[in-house]
């Protein structure tokens, strides 16, 4: 929560902050987010308008989750920029337009939750070219790049298989 109660209700008036906040639970999606309680920096400017107060900046932290492809850990940084206008409690502003002010105070978390999960990549790699696991074992492909298994023998066809070895031993 930001407090606004130094910045008069003058619009043009402004002043910047920048502070560092713990991360909110569930800051991400599946594969990646941001831990818990992790910092988050703020650098942000403050403006008085008619409706309300402007907020605007960036958010900065750390990214924690796994390689879509190949299931190892990986630590990213993240910079989501916030714009978001919070309108004063008497504003006759419908509630999809604009976030509302509690008084002076000020909710950043869900604009913040929106600009972090919409930036987030829907598939996190550790590289460009991570080549993945082996579909049939598991082994780390980047580890083992000459992996490689026996063609496997289409079930379908295993009992003539078993029919012409059988007749080779005849």
């Amino acid at each position: 929560m930001i407090d606004t109660h130094e910045l008069s209700r003058r619009a043009g008036s402004q002043r910047e902050v920048s502070f560092t906040a713990a991360a909110p639970a569930d800051l991400g999606i599946d594969v990646i987010g941001v831990p818990e309680g992790d910092p988050i920096q703020f650098d942000l400017r403050l403006e008085s308008v008619v409706e309300g107060v402007l907020v605007s900046g960036s958010a900065a932290g750390r990214l924690v989750g796994e390689c879509a492809r190949c299931l190892v850990d990986i630590e990213d940084e993240f910079l989501a920029d916030v714009q978001e206008l919070y309108v004063y409690p008497v504003s006759e502003a419908e509630p999809d337009e604009a976030s509302r002010m509690e008084g002076d105070l000020i909710d950043l978390e869900p604009a913040l939750r929106d600009q972090v999960v919409l930036a987030l990549p829907f598939q996190p790699l550790c590289s460009d070219d991570c080549p993945g696991l082996c579909p049939e074992c598991g082994v780390r492909l980047v580890e083992e790049p000459g992996h490689r298994h026996e063609e496997a023998v289409d079930p379908r066809w295993a009992a003539l298989g078993q029919l012409q070895n059988d007749q080779q031993d005849n």
